[in-house]
């Protein structure tokens, strides 16, 4: 139970009083299609079961001016389920106290994460105005209440909505404890609220410079893969470098398929991929809050996507071609060259703006607007319909991972799920794939290598969901060798092998600063490629000297569970020590990955190399194309520290040392 589920059915009985037929779509069964879809997919029972009450005036009062409490519940019942909304988000009603430190936190899943079904939303809400549906900004009040009661000095807020959360940026635009992002439907100012400030130079104001992030999104239309573009280019390099203590979400779903105010592409399985990587923040301690989304069927189904990660399981495959449109680049690097003065994993990166092409800002140019009764909409509707119907309403229980040893005397502590695999391949089969290898020839790495085609072939049947084997140092090369042969020869269609170590792969990424010379790996190559790769599985090689420390290793095998859906097979020798395969064991399994601890600047040669690597690749891997594609910087070496074909069925990423 480590994911709490806040609900009050009092707010189903809100009516927003505003004299605007718009004002319809914000309708109580926004919040009982969710919790019915929740309750078809056997979620809510995996849930903590948390009841929201009404905010008291104190909490009101931390970000809106007093009194403004008394004065909505004596106008109209908006006014009363806007206070249990702001409440369900306060400290006492919902996860946002549980997530603290110091507080409740629950096995075995990926540590204490909460999801607020509430309305009415929130994050238009100001300190003296309610706002665009949003009577009290829920968001802004458990960021303003968990720095109170519990002293957090930094909290991420992610605005996935697709409007802009303008309260939530003028309550907070001069804090630099609390750290706000948004993308947004902007379209050159000409959506609502038509502000000047959601435009991408809007970073703040006095010791806040930097910490309001705004991604204005200047056409409809975009996908999947224009939302996970924009976190792993922009908004994860500086929540790794912000370390946030807490993660709110402003959970708005209008930004999924088939809503009438989005107008966008995004499938419900993407905010799986959203809030996975966010899970790797904070300890895992995320709080989701509903505010838009009023396509009812893609409101639940998207809302069910994110409990389900948040409960820790992976998440399910895109879909659709995993290439980020030209506007969708044009806006991220924009925002990267507008944010590169406030923060240092920017600094060393390319952040030249991309060119503007013309079709931006012609409104012929640009693609048709989602309209009811649409080509495009009929589109997106029978996407979503197609997707729906494909979906079990009452899946199976998650299949969980598996550890193999061969060393007797190591002690691992795992989670309850976790199986400690003790049967073997047959002894013909293994010695067969054993034969063309001389350093398999010894018992130990014989009977290792038996472990690993049984676990792999247990990945590959559905039997287990990922699973790590210790091997001899000696035999780690051979041994990877074989895992991606007999993966292939099983039933992988795609395969992505992450290599580290003395594995007789080339090159040496250096000695750089670890933390941010590591992080601008995995974000800025490792992930864009997986991504694109699209792989259903992925194999992690930690060899002989690979230097990584455990929390560095356990977040690049926690990243790697979202391209494939979670079948990560970790290698690992066996003089590794016991703490690193239980953080791996734990991680497989869906926790939270330990923190890396103070951010580092990656060396100038290290960065450089990498720009010149991403530079050669993303003419062909498109996730890699945030900087204009007709540039490529500048390098002093050519590293081929990646071999990825073009044409086979095997992307393979590799470095020795760190």
């Amino acid at each position: 139970m480590g994911t709490a589920l806040v609900y009050h059915e009092d707010m189903t009985a809100t009516r927003l009083l505003w004299d605007d037929p718009e004002c319809e779509i914000e309708r109580p069964e926004r919040l009982t299609a969710a919790l019915d879809r929740l309750r078809k997919c056997g979620l809510e029972q995996r849930c903590l079961r948390l009841s929201a009450r009404e905010a008291s005036e104190e909490e009101l009062g931390l970000v809106h001016r007093s009194g403004r409490g008394a004065e909505y519940l004596s106008l109209c019942t908006a006014g009363r389920g806007g206070c249990t909304a702001a409440g369900g988000c306060c400290a006492h009603g919902s996860g946002a106290k549980r997530v603290c430190p110091g507080e409740v936190r629950t096995a075995p899943n990926p540590g204490c994460s909460s999801t607020g079904l509430v309305r009415p939303p929130g994050h238009h809400s100001q300190r003296a105005a309610a706002n665009g549906f949003c009577v009290f900004n829920n968001v802004a009040i458990a960021a303003a209440h968990a720095k109170q009661k519990h002293g957090l000095q930094r909290i991420l807020i992610v605005d996935w909505d697709v409007h802009h959360g303008q309260g939530i940026q003028y309550l907070f635009e001069d804090d630099p404890s609390v750290l706000y992002f948004s993308w947004h439907r902007y379209e050159h100012g000409r959506f609502w609220p038509f502000l000047r400030e959601s435009d991408a130079d809007a970073v703040g104001r006095g010791q806040g410079l930097g910490f309001t992030v705004n991604l204005p999104w200047n056409q409809v239309g975009m996908g999947n893969a224009d939302y996970v573009a924009a976190f792993l280019h922009l908004l994860l390099p500086l929540a790794f470098e912000f370390d946030p203590e807490l993660v709110l979400v402003s959970a708005g779903f209008d930004s999924a398929i088939g809503d009438p105010e989005g107008q966008m592409q995004a499938t419900p399985e993407c905010f799986a991929h959203l809030t996975q990587l966010l899970q790797v923040l904070a300890g895992g301690r995320v709080c989701a809050m509903l505010e838009g989304g009023y396509h009812l069927e893609s409101l639940a189904e998207s809302v069910c996507m994110t409990v389900q990660t948040l409960l820790g399981d992976p998440a399910p495959p895109l879909s659709g071609p995993m290439v980020p449109c030209q506007s969708a680049l044009e806006s991220i690097q924009s925002v990267r060259a507008t944010q590169a003065p406030y923060w240092k994993s920017l600094q060393l990166q390319d952040v030249t703006p991309v060119p503007t092409s013309p079709s931006t800002h012609s409104p012929e140019g640009r693609p048709p607007p989602l309209l009811s009764g649409g080509p495009v909409c009929k589109t997106a509707a029978s996407v979503l319909s197609s997707q729906l119907d494909q979906l079990c309403l009452h899946p199976a229980p998650p299949v969980c991972p598996a550890v193999a040893l061969t060393a007797p005397d190591i002690t691992l502590v795992l989670p309850p799920d976790v199986t400690q695999q003790e049967g073997a391949a047959l002894n013909e089969e293994t010695e067969a794939w054993a034969r063309p290898h001389e350093s398999l020839a010894q018992d130990e790495a014989l009977t290792a290598l038996g472990k690993l085609l049984y676990l792999l072939d247990g990945m590959l049947d559905g039997q287990v969901s990922s699973g790590m084997v210790a091997t001899p140092p000696s035999a780690a090369a051979a041994t990877l060798e074989v895992a991606i042969q007999r993966g292939l020869s099983h039933g992988a269609q795609r395969l992505l092998c992450v290599a580290l170590g003395q594995l007789d792969w080339p090159p040496d990424l250096g000695d750089g600063g670890l933390t941010g010379g590591f992080l601008s790996c995995i974000l800025g190559l490792v992930l864009p490629l997986a991504y694109g790769f699209q792989p259903d599985l992925v194999l992690v090689a930690l060899g002989p000297a690979h230097g990584l420390q455990g929390p560095h290793a356990a977040l690049l095998t926690s990243m790697l569970r979202g391209p494939a859906g979670g079948r990560v097979l970790a290698l690992l020798e066996e003089d590794s020590t016991p703490q690193l395969a239980g953080i791996l064991a734990r991680v497989l399994h869906g926790e939270a990955p330990p923190s890396l601890g103070p951010y580092s600047v990656a060396s100038p040669e290290d960065a450089q190399a990498l720009m010149y690597l991403r530079g050669q690749l993303k003419p062909q891997w498109k996730m890699l194309q945030v900087t204009n594609p007709g540039t490529t910087p500048l390098g002093s070496q050519t590293l081929r520290c990646l071999r990825a074909s073009e044409w086979h069925p095997l992307l393979a990423v590799s470095s020795r040392g760190t």
